[in-house]
């Protein structure tokens, strides 16, 4: 007779406890506990092997076939880079985002763009059939006929999936989203951690035995982390994350997970009314409205995984209406932006101690990397001082808790991207070998420390005894 039992599972982290909690000890979340009831298997069925091939046996690395298949092409090129150069077949990738970031719009867009060459199956567990047809046509446009490849289901059920695509055979499977699906062998309700952790498990030996590519959809919680909890992330090969304010026009489509591809690359998009567009030059979209000369205005130049790319980063400093001023980040680190005020105070002598901190990175990008730390002091000392930085210069480099700067990586194909949208200037830090790989059209000003720096990009001007908006 099969045995049953209940246990508590914290939707969030997934934490498991015998009896109810308000709130979750790992965590801290109230509420996120929820009832579910287990089934212990029979023995007979304990000693089952369950695999990936069917074929449990050892055997010598020499004596497997490495099979190198060629990734299937993706039309949208900024979705290509983001995966490593492709679809890999029989692969699994999670598309997470915030709601209404345009996940099931970039991902209805790839599937009309594959329909062309492959037969494309596309599950929603949320929309009917009319209404994704009816969001096709808004973003086709009347460009072309809808494409006869591209198959419509909609269904929760995982096992009635499985049967459509035993039937339909597709060679690329999309499910929107991967909380709605639930097994019916399982107590628990669509969207809790075991009946997400047992579907994507599923799904992913789909992928794996029959070489269908299959791309999920992943709600996000309040933290911003994909809900079910992270045991998904696990579970897939790709994690893809669709960031932007959904104020601005861009969007960002981050890889934080990669087993075929380099980690952290970024592709560029812009919403508009026929869905997203690709965005092939994101540094030259991000400084298109810059305003030239102005105080407070700094360039950076960020690396995106493999891509460099150049951001205006704005600072503000306007004396305090409280007792303990404020620092605002937009964009950037927090805890980074006490640490360059603590510099620009104790290293450099600018007296920010009654003066209200802002620091922005326009166009919604960011940024997490140090090598900007240069580029936020010279917004933040821009503004203070009323000096504008100079116009065809980017500032790249880290700080340091003595002052000092410090050399980022890739610091060649950040150069190279300053050069191609015509900066003159550029702000390192000293290095170890002069000049090494450096391109020849850009003038390369080396310092040591942010004393000089700050000197070199806001010009030869004395420092005055209080910033004019103290006098």
């Amino acid at each position: 007779m099969t045995k049953t039992q209940t246990r508590y599972v914290c939707q969030e982290c997934g934490r498991v406890a015998a009896s109810y909690m308000g709130k979750c000890p790992q965590c801290g979340s109230f509420n996120s506990m929820v009832e579910e009831v287990i089934h212990d298997e029979p023995a007979t069925k304990s000693t089952a092997v369950r695999g990936l091939t069917g074929r449990s046996a050892p055997r010598s690395i020499d004596d497997i076939s490495a099979g190198d298949e060629d990734r299937i092409r993706v039309p949208i090129e900024e979705f290509a880079r983001v995966l490593g150069g492709g679809i890999v077949p029989g692969s699994i990738v999670l598309v997470g985002g915030d709601p209404g970031i345009g996940k099931s719009t970039l991902m209805l867009q790839m599937a009309m763009e594959m329909a062309d060459q492959k037969r494309v199956l596309y599950v929603s567990g949320e929309e009917s059939e009319r209404q994704i047809k009816m969001r096709a046509t808004r973003l086709n446009n009347g460009k072309k006929e809808l494409p006869k490849n591209l198959l419509l289901v909609t269904e929760t059920n995982l096992e009635i999936i499985l049967n459509h695509i035993s039937e339909v055979k597709p060679e690329l499977l999309i499910v929107d989203s991967i909380q709605t699906v639930y097994l019916s062998s399982m107590d628990s309700s669509a969207g809790s951690v075991s009946q997400v952790r047992e579907s994507s498990s599923q799904l992913r030996e789909l992928a794996k035995t029959s070489g269908i590519s299959v791309f999920v959809i992943g709600h996000v919680t309040k933290e911003g982390t994909i809900a079910g909890p992270r045991v998904l992330e696990h579970i897939v090969d790709t994690v893809l994350y669709l960031e932007g304010d959904r104020f601005q026009a861009y969007r960002l489509l981050r890889s934080v997970k990669n087993r075929f591809g380099a980690t952290s690359e970024v592709g560029v998009f812009e919403m508009r009314e026929g869905g997203l567009v690709e965005v092939t030059n994101p540094s030259e979209a991000f400084l298109a409205e810059r305003m030239v000369n102005a105080a407070g205005s700094a360039i950076a130049v960020t690396m995106e995984g493999t891509r460099p790319i150049l951001v205006e980063i704005q600072g503000l400093t306007s004396p305090t209406q409280f007792g303990n001023a404020r620092r605002t980040a937009n964009g950037v680190d927090f805890n980074r932006l006490l640490l360059i005020s603590a510099v620009l105070t104790r290293r450099v002598g600018l007296k920010l101690s009654e003066q209200d901190v802002f620091v922005n990175v326009v166009g919604g990008l960011q940024i997490d990397e140090p090598a900007a730390d240069l580029a936020i002091a010279a917004a933040i000392a821009s503004s203070w001082k009323d000096v504008s930085v100079k116009a065809d210069a980017v500032l790249i480099g880290e700080i340091g808790l003595a002052g000092e700067l410090r050399m980022p990586s890739q610091m060649q194909a950040r150069l190279r991207e300053a050069q191609k949208l015509g900066f003159k200037t550029a702000i390192v830090p000293k290095a170890l070998r002069k000049g090494e790989g450096y391109p020849k059209g850009i003038e390369i000003v080396e310092v040591r420390s942010l004393d000089q720096a700050l000197n070199t990009a806001l010009g030869s001007k004395e420092k005055p005894k209080s910033p004019p908006h103290m006098a």
